[in-house]
């Protein structure tokens, strides 16, 4: 191998080793899981250009971070703001309950948390980043302004220190200290209760989520009630509407989604907190076809939240996950 060669394969590997946790910044910047690739992927071809040009007066991180930043910032001056269906409405009651799909630029997106949370050895410092992509908090995070967004993440998620910040930024200590107790008000006018840790799962989570995907499997409404806490919301982008309370989401699901009847659920994980890949029933023949991402909340030992991507060719191999299950799946 040439010293060029080399050269240039350790750059790349350099590089390369921040990918994911860049990614989970430009995430809870972007809500988006595609722009966010899309934004660490230019940051990598930016630093890689002007590999030359780093001095080193600063890490390689800082350096990354403070690229990426610029092109969040970028992407975030066309005004849009993503949002979850609760973000928008009050919830529908199941007689009104219309699917009406919005543009795929209108929602908050899942993210599978291999691509946004990388490998810490600090339990606690695990349990911030795992909390900090949670949908509810990303969601939050959309109603701040672009650098007051960057300045509560880079301070309250990342750890940085307020200089630190106020550098990458090219702004002053002060004014990166208003920012964050502006961001704080704001995020807790805001934010809802927040859904129990998840990582790893307890032993009555496990049995809960186990309960889960029995009853729905079964499409047993009865059995399912008895986990959904009394105020569970089911939200379903690309459509506008939600739902709120047992009642109605087990009657939306005998109705609207009775052909998700005999569906099978595979375990995954987003956002910090526990998903499953639905399949349902295949309509043209043997076999399970992929229906919908299921991000599920859990609060005080019940299930607070089933938030369902519907965009499977989306979502699906982001996540990695098959395109048909067999009729004999378990």
């Amino acid at each position: 191998m040439s010293d060029l060669t080399a050269a240039t394969a350790d750059i790349d590997s350099r590089l390369e080793g921040h990918r994911v946790e860049l990614t989970g910044y430009c995430y809870r910047m972007l809500g988006s899981a595609f722009e966010a690739e899309d934004a660490v992927q230019d940051t990598l071809v930016r630093a890689w250009r002007n590999f030359d040009k780093f001095e080193g007066r600063s890490s390689l991180r800082s350096w990354l971070y403070r690229i990426a930043t610029n092109v969040c910032l970028d992407m975030l001056n066309a005004g849009n703001k993503r949002a979850r269906p609760v973000d928008l409405s009050g919830p529908t009651p199941l007689a009104q309950a219309a699917l009406n799909p919005l543009p795929e630029n209108t929602w908050l997106e899942p993210m599978p948390d291999g691509r946004i949370l990388p490998s810490v050895a600090d339990p606690a410092e695990a349990a911030v980043a795992r909390e900090s992509v949670r949908l509810a908090f990303v969601a939050a995070l959309q109603h701040l302004p672009p650098k007051q967004r960057a300045v509560l993440i880079l301070r309250e998620v990342l750890a940085w220190k307020a200089a630190e910040v106020a550098e990458l930024l090219g702004t002053t200590v002060a004014s990166v200290n208003s920012a964050l107790q502006r961001a704080r008000a704001t995020l807790t006018e805001q934010q809802n209760s927040p859904a129990d840790a998840a990582d790893p799962l307890d032993e009555e989570q496990r049995k809960l989520l186990e309960r889960y995907v029995a009853a729905f499997e079964g499409y047993d409404m009865a059995a399912l009630t008895a986990l959904l806490h009394e105020d569970a919301v089911m939200t379903m982008p690309p459509f506008d509407l939600w739902l709120q309370g047992h009642d109605d989401i087990t009657g939306f699901m005998t109705s609207f989604g009775a052909s998700c009847a005999g569906s099978r659920l595979i375990a995954t994980s987003a956002n910090g907190t526990p998903a499953f890949a639905h399949y349902k029933p295949n309509p043209d023949g043997p076999g399970f076809v992929p229906w919908a991402v299921q991000v599920i909340d859990i609060r005080d030992g019940a299930i607070t939240g089933m938030h369902c991507f519907l965009d499977t060719p989306r979502w699906f191999p982001l996540f990695g996950l098959p395109d048909h299950l067999e009729a004999g799946a378990a």
